[in-house]
């Protein structure tokens, strides 16, 4: 947390947690005037702390509850492959995460569909775009903590 201060945290904390409130409240929060929180919060954003604000939408109410996360391996560890891969992850919304892993895995995908037919088309997609060598998944049973949250 390089170049972080007390304030900048409450700020950053308190943003995370819901980013709608007034400036006002904010302020109060991090025990800032609303003028000094605002230019706080600027410079957060225009050095990259703070990336964007977005609206976290309940899953099943916007239509995809299924989670999935989804283990590849590939044999192919070329540029050519890992564009074309990149690429896949880009154009499918069904990934909301992708990470390229240490260990026996390559990559694990984060995927949110409707159902289990969803995720099956989803699969015919990616594997369409993309050769792979091995691919699975697992389904989420129960969300037993799933935040957005940084640990601060």
């Amino acid at each position: 947390m390089a170049d972080l201060d007390p304030f900048d945290l409450k700020i950053l904390t308190a943003l995370q947690r819901d980013a709608t409130q007034s400036m006002d409240d904010l302020a109060a929060a991090a025990g800032l005037s609303r003028n000094a929180c605002w230019r706080r919060m600027r410079n957060l954003e225009a050095r990259g702390v703070i990336r964007k604000r977005v609206a976290l939408l309940d899953p099943a109410r916007a239509g995809c509850p299924l989670q999935a996360f989804v283990m590849v391996r590939t044999n192919a560890h070329d540029a050519d492959w890992m564009e074309k891969f990149g690429r896949a992850v880009r154009l499918l919304p069904e990934i909301t995460g992708a990470h390229r892993m240490t260990g026996e895995l390559d990559y694990v995908l984060r995927v949110r569909v409707a159902d289990v037919p969803a995720y099956d088309a989803f699969y015919k997609k990616l594997i369409a775009m993309v050769p792979v060598s091995d691919i699975s998944a697992s389904f989420v049973m129960e969300d037993i903590k799933d935040t957005t949250e940084l640990p601060l």
